[in-house]
């Protein structure tokens, strides 16, 4: 085997790859040699079969194999020895693929883009401030206002009011298809908030208006999908006898609410609310850090990029940039979208810090655990219920998926390692404070 640089320039390499026709062949026969004990043939005891009648039965596919193994070989002793990592999948292509026949030496052209040469780092001599807020009594106040409206409750108001979006309203109802009535489709004494989408489409929304002791008919259509297929896409009239109207109404805080909430008492659940609202304030603290952090590992390192990954990444920036700006279009439907230096600059920002911490990373030996990918993968699967177990074995099929998973807890990690070293103070603020330095991440 032969390999020969064809590329040296910067980053970018090539190789010509010779593979001779004596090669293959004894690659050939090492695995005819490697069956031969287990294969059977008419004629023949299990293993005595004749290497040309092998060879002959079953050379012509296993030349493929050798082709692919020999080549994948020489790429990684190539690896093994050059040092260099391949910034994306290499380009392989067979020279004398259509006109190579057997017999003959394979010629291949391997091209790739090497990993740069990452700079030392002095991660030492990196000062970062971490802003501190307290949850005062105001904030844990405004808290538990939140949690009272959430746990609202409902009084009725006073004869003739009209019910609006929002309110309860209490009736009786039965429904009807064609007449008849169908199972399920009554109720006495029943509450539903207007505007909680509860029913179906268009039920809701004919309820606004009504008042305590009116009654009202209902026309709506069962969407075509409905679960019960006897009544799908038909149309039904509810006869509905309004009882009541309701408003709502914030529930009291007192201990009632706290025990709604899973604690003992309301100075219980205040303590929650502290305990929340201080986390809350050292995650946001945290990335306000860990953009300082990037901003000045950006600023202490300079080395040349790969052109594919900061084409790609580009690309990416582009394509997501562009639908946050047409939320309507899903998919890939849509025209070609062209990168700008803006996206560019980002790209290259965001390539050189990913190639940094991933060699910070590496040498600090950092790893995601098996129980920190299965967590990541349980939160992200709580995002299609009722569709768990689904996600979660398509994550454990789709390496792709998992490395989209692992990157970002693993960026983590890496981060956390490089602020254990650095120099870190501590800056007590006011949640205003906090806040309007978050809004300045969202904005850059």
């Amino acid at each position: 085997m032969q390999v020969t640089e064809t590329l040296n320039e910067g980053l970018k390499r090539g190789y010509n790859i010779v593979v001779t026709a004596s090669e293959l062949e004894d690659k050939v026969n090492e695995k005819l040699s490697e069956a031969q004990p287990e294969i059977e043939m008419k004629g023949f005891r299990k293993g005595k079969v004749p290497m040309p009648l092998l060879k002959k039965q079953y050379g012509e596919r296993l030349m493929g194999e050798a082709m692919q193994e020999t080549i994948d070989g020489a790429m990684s002793k190539h690896f093994e020895e050059s040092g260099d990592r391949p910034a994306m999948q290499p380009k392989v292509e067979m020279k004398n693929g259509e006109e190579w026949k057997a017999g003959d030496d394979v010629e291949v052209d391997m091209s790739y883009e090497a990993l740069p040469e990452i700079p030392e780092v002095e991660l030492k001599g990196i000062t970062l401030e971490k802003m501190v807020v307290k949850a005062d009594d105001a904030g844990i106040e405004e808290a538990l206002g939140n949690l009272a409206e959430t746990a609202q409750d409902f009084k009725g108001r006073r004869k003739g009011s009209k019910a609006k979006d929002g309110d309860q309203v209490v009736m009786d109802f039965v429904g009807r298809v064609d007449g008849e009535e169908f199972e399920g489709g009554a109720a006495e004494d029943f509450p539903l908030v207007l505007g909680s989408n509860q029913f179906i489409p268009g039920f809701e929304e004919q309820l606004v208006g009504v008042k305590a002791e009116e009654e009202k008919e209902v026309t709506v259509s069962f969407p075509d999908d409905y679960q019960a297929e006897h009544l799908a896409g038909k149309e039904a009239v509810f006869s509905c006898t309004v009882k009541e109207v309701k408003e709502p109404v914030a529930a009291e805080i007192n201990d009632d609410l706290a025990q709604k909430f899973g604690a003992e008492d309301l100075e219980g659940l205040k303590g929650q609310i502290g305990e929340r609202l201080e986390a809350e304030y050292s995650g946001a603290a945290r990335a306000i850090m860990k953009r300082a952090l990037l901003d000045q590992l950006d600023g202490l390192v300079s080395f040349e990029l790969p052109p594919s990954l900061v084409e790609a990444e580009a690309g990416q920036i582009a394509h997501q940039l562009w639908h946050e700006e047409n939320p309507d279009v899903e998919g890939h439907d849509h025209p070609e979208i062209e990168t700008t230096d803006e996206h560019t600059t980002l790209a290259e920002r965001r390539v050189r810090l990913g190639l940094l911490l991933a060699e910070l990373g590496q040498k600090a030996e950092v790893e995601v655990s098996d129980a920190e990918m299965t967590q990541a993968i349980m939160n992200q699967a709580r995002q299609y219920p009722g569709q768990e177990r689904q996600f979660f074995e398509f994550v454990q099929q789709n390496a792709q998926m998992q490395q989209q998973l692992r990157a970002p807890l693993f960026e983590d990690k890496v981060v956390d390692y490089v602020f254990e070293l650095a120099e870190v103070s501590d800056k007590e603020v006011s949640k205003d404070d906090l806040q309007k330095a978050v809004e300045a991440l969202d904005e850059e």
